[in-house]
């Protein structure tokens, strides 16, 4: 129960963040952040007495029914209140206070884009979204696992940025557009994967031993694997670790203090699943 409370105050407070960069930096300023809303955007602008939030909640409804199948009821009740919320709040926060456009455009799309990205990414890391191609971009990435969830946001909502354009015939808002597009999926990725994102070193050491037996007694997992030197033809473990970026600096300086002579090499990888890191869930992120 504590754990269901916890995900709706996240969602909460992430369409507060999405409302308030909507009417704060897109609206005013005339810039589009695709998808949905960027359709709702041309509708309104033709039929001002149609509201952006209104319609997102009415054109949302055939998407959730799909996500409902594909996902289960407990996706789609969090994603039908970070919907029906972040709606409801574009039109409240637009009715009780009207933003001025900023002078700078390039500024409005930059914190646009980073404020959209904290606000979907807050709602995406706890499994729920708010519609549209957000919606989406989580039944492609249920088919296609390896996409990233940022990247067929960024994908889908260009398509809808081409078309605001071509009905505007404002191609400068367009590119502005899809600058804070492009922020916003960066930052969605960060708030969904960055807590999983890690690196995986691997030492070639002559002192593998001693090496292992430090980094185990900083609970550090080692794996080792087994290799042969193509110059000298001897067999030698290569040692595999995947650790934490804040415990970089640490494998470091232990593996340099036992062996300075020792190989090491330090890559990123995207995510971590398994013991100590993060878990694997078939429907999730």
């Amino acid at each position: 129960m504590e754990k269901k409370a916890k995900e709706y105050i996240i969602i909460t407070v992430g369409c507060v963040i999405y409302a308030l960069a909507f009417d704060w930096f897109y609206m005013p300023n005339n810039l589009t952040c695709g998808g949905l809303t960027g359709i709702a955007q041309i509708i309104h602008w033709f039929v001002p007495v149609l509201p952006v939030g209104t319609m997102l909640l009415v054109m949302n409804v055939p998407l959730y029914l799909l996500g409902f199948k594909r996902f289960g009821f407990s996706f789609l009740v969090k994603s039908l209140y970070a919907m029906a919320l972040s709606s409801v709040l574009v039109d409240l926060i637009a009715s009780l206070y009207a933003f001025h456009p900023m002078e700078d455009k390039l500024l409005a799309c930059l914190y646009g884009g980073v404020l959209l990205g904290i606000g979907c990414g807050m709602i995406n890391s706890v499994e729920s979204n708010t519609g549209g191609t957000e919606l989406l971009s989580w039944i492609l990435k249920h088919r296609v696992p390896q996409l990233s969830l940022g990247n067929v946001m960024l994908s889908l909502d260009l398509v809808v940025i081409l078309a605001y354009a071509a009905v505007f015939q404002n191609i400068d808002n367009a590119l502005y557009g899809g600058i804070a597009l492009f922020v916003t999926s960066k930052v969605v990725d960060l708030f969904v994967y960055g807590g999983n994102t890690s690196k995986l070193a691997h030492v070639i050491s002559a002192k593998e031993a001693e090496i292992t037996d430090a980094l185990l007694a900083e609970g550090v997992g080692v794996t080792k694997l087994r290799a042969i030197g193509a110059f000298t033809n001897t067999e030698r473990p290569i040692l595999l670790c995947a650790i934490r970026r804040r415990e970089i600096v640490m494998v470091k300086r232990i593996v340099k203090e036992i062996d300075p002579d020792a190989f090491f090499i330090v890559s990123d990888t995207s995510e971590v699943l398994g013991e100590g890191f993060g878990e694997y869930k078939p429907n999730g992120l």
